[in-house]
């Protein structure tokens, strides 16, 4: 079965705690299960990592070129401060979705750059927890389209 590789950023385990305004309600358990869900649904195997460590990121990153198909990733506030991160997700030549819970454009303008966007395929950002359900599915979408 492909897989999809989630990595979720710096932060990111406190979902449903941290600013729920921004982040909404949901916690990191729930909306992982609701990840998994979609991509049974959408015929991928997905794993879910999460770190607040971005060496941590970086190295599952590379070893995704062995494990995974297609990743989403949500860099959490590494989006806009790390190059490594930037030349890891170039580096691995496997379709790389970025995906954001909140919509960086409406908030502080640091938060309107992502150095990621320019090497990723696609970027989903602004639609609360389903923001991620949705970039599982965008990312099943090019599995199948690469298998055909």
């Amino acid at each position: 079965m492909p897989r999809v590789l989630v990595i979720f950023g710096p932060n990111l385990n406190l979902l449903g705690e941290r600013e729920p305004e921004v982040y909404g309600g949901e916690s990191f358990e729930a909306l992982s299960a609701r990840i998994e869900k979609a991509g049974e649904a959408s015929g991928v195997e997905v794993e879910i990592f999460q770190s607040n460590h971005e060496g941590a990121i970086i190295d599952r990153l590379q070893a995704a070129r062995q494990t995974a198909h297609a990743v989403v990733l949500n860099p959490g506030g590494l989006t806009h401060t790390s190059v490594a991160l930037r030349d890891a997700v170039a580096a691995i030549a496997i379709p790389v979705i970025e995906a954001h819970l909140s919509n960086p454009f409406r908030r502080e303008p640091f938060r309107r750059r992502s150095l990621l966007a320019s090497v990723c395929v696609g970027t989903i950002q602004g639609f609360g927890a389903e923001s991620m359900v949705l970039a599982v599915r965008a990312a099943a979408g090019l599995v199948r389209a690469a298998r055909d």
